[in-house]
């Protein structure tokens, strides 16, 4: 893979070459993809959509909304001084194609906006809540008229390749979704591979999986227009655009130290864990006197994870350039950070968020109620779908289909695309706009 291309500007449905050379810039290409994103329906529904805490009634937690900005911001800056050492390396991206630093930074920064734009309600329970009622639910019954391909589409719906979808599906008078530059889209796609062969490998890209079959040729004409190495002769697979590995790594910073933030913030970990575990990754930057100054909880921890946020930001890029080689041959098969220096440090906070966050009753309660609402929805909403495709709708099939929104692809042939519009239109909903309608279902408070 060379730089050159995977800095395409090209979009959907371009008849012309985009040259960075002659870019106006006041308003770059890169950075109308992070406009273009932050000013959709779907980044806006993020307000109200779990990180960690779900439906958690204080200001200080995190929703994917915040999480997702955060990430951006962190996102920008890994990029800009990846950016910076990529055109010393390489000076003919500045000086014969007009590349700058800021470049990566815009890309990294746009890709790490939307990282999780296509995640349903509820956290990642909102996932395998989707998943599981095609594997032992209601949609089991479906396995039989979908290829082996469509079928892991649902039965492990991805967040990621949602996303995907959310960025790229066209529809009247919007063609090519969001529009977003390629080197956007690939930096976006953590897993460039379709849902089958399911971890052939243990590669990271090989984790989960990036793209619909629904949106597998729209995947195929960015990996191709980038150069992106294919990685299977049988199979959709090529290795990851390299900037995936920078907003990854920005994800991986701030649910390690944020979650981390939260939990402390929440009473779920005493403040003391923050200075034992935090000050093991700021010791080379942190100034006691500072912190010992601030009078509040919130400043102290507040201070600790700005720190260790920049010193792991500064880790990980010596680690991308490092192996920067590596990673243009497809031949890096790690999350940056679990090269890092702070490896040991990072696995501690992890497991502690584990054992008090991630796990706490509170949350496992709340992805009960999760569980709960999806199954409903996607119960009646499939039934009323599929019914009406088949004229046998009852009148309560016909009064569920009035409820939904237009651009619920109902009347497609394709049973698999039915479905997956259904599960679509339910990941794209809140968490109170999922509550709601589970109500109205379940005839509750009206």
């Amino acid at each position: 893979m060379n730089w050159e291309q995977l800095l395409s500007l090209k979009r959907f449905g371009d008849t012309a070459e985009r040259l960075r050379i002659t870019q106006d810039e006041t308003r770059l290409g890169f950075e109308v993809d992070y406009d273009r994103i932050i000013f959709s329906s779907a980044f806006r529904s993020l307000q109200d959509k779990t990180q960690v805490i779900p439906l958690s009634e204080t200001d200080f937690v995190h929703t994917r909304l915040t999480h997702s900005l955060e990430v951006s911001v962190v996102g920008r800056s890994l990029g800009r001084l990846a950016g910076k050492k990529i055109l010393e390396k390489y000076p003919e991206l500045q000086y014969e194609l007009g590349y700058k630093a800021n470049d990566f930074g815009a890309i990294v920064a746009a890709a790490a906006l939307a990282h999780d734009i296509g995640n349903p309600p509820f956290g990642h329970s909102g996932e395998k809540a989707i998943g599981e009622f095609f594997i032992n639910g209601e949609g089991q019954k479906y396995k039989n008229e979908l290829t082996p391909k469509e079928y892991q589409d649902l039965c492990e719906f991805e967040g990621n390749a949602n996303g995907f979808k959310i960025l790229t599906e066209s529809r009247k008078g919007r063609e090519g979704g969001l529009r977003l530059s390629y080197a956007t889209l690939g930096a976006f796609t953590k897993y460039p591979k379709e849902s089958l062969p399911k971890k052939p490998t243990a590669h990271i890209a090989d984790k989960k999986y990036g793209f619909f079959q629904s949106e597998k040729e729209a995947f195929i004409d960015v990996a191709n227009s980038l150069g992106l190495q294919k990685r299977s002769e049988t199979d959709i697979s090529f290795s990851r655009h390299p900037l995936t590995f920078l907003v990854e790594a920005a994800d991986d910073i701030c649910y390690t130290i944020i979650d981390f933030e939260d939990g402390i913030n929440l009473g779920l970990i005493p403040e003391e864990f923050a200075l034992e575990y935090l000050s093991k990754i700021t010791r080379h930057n942190i100034k006691p006197e500072n912190y010992y100054s601030l009078t509040t909880p919130e400043d102290r921890i507040g201070y600790l994870r700005a720190l260790a946020i920049g010193s792991l930001i500064d880790d990980a890029v010596n680690v991308f350039m490092d192996n920067e080689d590596a990673i243009l041959k497809g031949e890096f098969n790690c999350a940056l950070l679990d090269k890092s220096k702070y490896d040991a440090q990072i696995k501690d906070i992890i497991k502690i968020s584990v054992d008090k966050i991630y796990q706490s009753k509170d949350v496992i309660d709340k992805e009960i109620v999760g569980y709960g609402v999806i199954k409903t929805l996607l119960n009646a909403y499939t039934h009323a779908v599929n019914n009406t495709f088949k004229s046998q709708a009852s009148n309560y099939d016909k009064l569920i289909l009035k409820s939904l929104p237009t651009s619920l692809q109902t009347n497609q042939t394709s049973l698999y695309k039915r479905l997956l519009s259904v599960c679509h239109y339910v990941a794209s909903l809140s968490d109170s706009k999922a509550i709601l309608e589970y109500k109205k279902i379940k005839g509750i408070g009206f």
